[in-house]
């Protein structure tokens, strides 16, 4: 899977997702996907680093570095509940939709149910 194929992918996913909104408050690489206001999928549109960075759960992130060498800790985040994903051989389409929806969920855990989306 190509760095293009990857973000496509994620982006993908994140817009048929509910209530969801993105925008570029940070600067203008990095494009920052967010539901009810906190941020689950930062991709990263420098075109000699193409990646994205997720939420997941701190076992399951260190389980995806040790088995993958493509994924590593978040990059712009805390290293411990965010891993960022570049291309690689082990990279599936698959697996970037599942960290996506996984890291939407994550994030929509944290926010009151009368603010999630319907």
């Amino acid at each position: 899977m190509s760095g293009e194929q990857l973000q496509d992918t994620a982006r993908e996913t994140a817009r048929a997702l509910p209530g969801v909104s993105h925008g570029r408050p940070f600067t203008e690489q990095l494009d920052v996907y967010k539901v009810a206001g906190k941020v689950f999928l930062i991709i990263t549109d420098d075109p000699d680093d193409l990646a994205v960075t997720v939420k997941a759960e701190p076992e399951y992130g260190r389980l995806l570095r040790s088995q993958h060498t493509s994924i590593t800790p978040g990059r712009y985040l805390d290293k411990q509940h965010w891993i960022s994903l570049a291309a690689g051989p082990d990279i599936t389409q698959d697996l970037v939709a599942e960290l996506v929806d996984d890291s939407y969920h994550l994030v929509l855990e944290t926010v009151p149910r009368k603010r999630r989306p319907g």
